[in-house]
């Protein structure tokens, strides 16, 4: 991973963070904490957002063996991986807002959309689970029954991403087409699998300049 481009990043997301965390504390209920994190969230999101780039197939092995060993100039006060995971996760709001907001590709013509299973525990242990509780669902892809919710995404043909959403896991892939915000910016052909078939879609997104192939 070059220098100057973890660099870049970094300034980047610490940038959206100042003005985040401006917005933000105004409307926090309660006190804030009196002991700060020993990451900050800029470094939280940059990481997370670098692993993309690195090539390992495991996040954990890439915090492990490669930020906290070749990375100390630039993340010199690195926790635990346990630590970490639970960084990322109160930071998951500002991350989706920063790639929402800040990142997203720009429709060139060419669109392709399909969705992707977030499943937050097995098929053994749907009954028992209790992370995610009355909110997750059950619902089908091509490679079975999953439980969790769905990642929809809208990418250029240069593998950007324009715009994406969650929903639940029981929610048809077509219905966030539906949503004339999610394709503010899309125009020409968007190209999608089977699961997106419907003549009805087809003519609501053929008015919008929205050819679905």
């Amino acid at each position: 991973i070059i220098y100057s481009k973890i660099t870049e990043i970094f300034c980047f997301v610490d940038e959206f963070c100042k003005e985040y965390d401006q917005i933000v504390e105004n409307h926090l209920l309660g006190n804030p904490s009196k002991r700060p994190p020993i990451m900050s969230r800029s470094e939280v999101i940059t990481i997370s957002i670098i692993f993309q780039l690195s090539g390992f197939r495991t996040f954990k092995h890439f915090y492990q063996y490669y930020v906290k060993v070749h990375m100390k100039d630039d993340f010199p006060q690195t926790v635990s991986y346990n630590r970490f995971t639970e960084l990322m996760q109160a930071n998951l709001m500002p991350m989706a807002l920063f790639l929402k907001t800040c990142c997203p590709g720009q429709c060139t013509g060419i669109s392709f959309v399909d969705s992707t299973p977030i499943r937050v525990c097995k098929n053994k242990r749907i009954k028992r689970n209790k992370g995610f509780d009355g909110i997750a669902t059950t619902g089908k892809s091509t490679m079975g029954w999953f439980h969790g919710f769905k990642l929809h995404i809208i990418i250029n043909d240069k593998g950007e991403i324009i715009n994406f959403s969650i929903t639940q896991a029981n929610v048809d892939d077509r219905e966030p087409l539906k949503d004339k915000s999610s394709l503010k910016h899309i125009y020409g052909k968007l190209f999608a699998d089977k699961g997106y078939i419907g003549k009805e879609l087809m003519q609501a997104l053929f008015v919008d300049g929205v050819h679905l192939i």
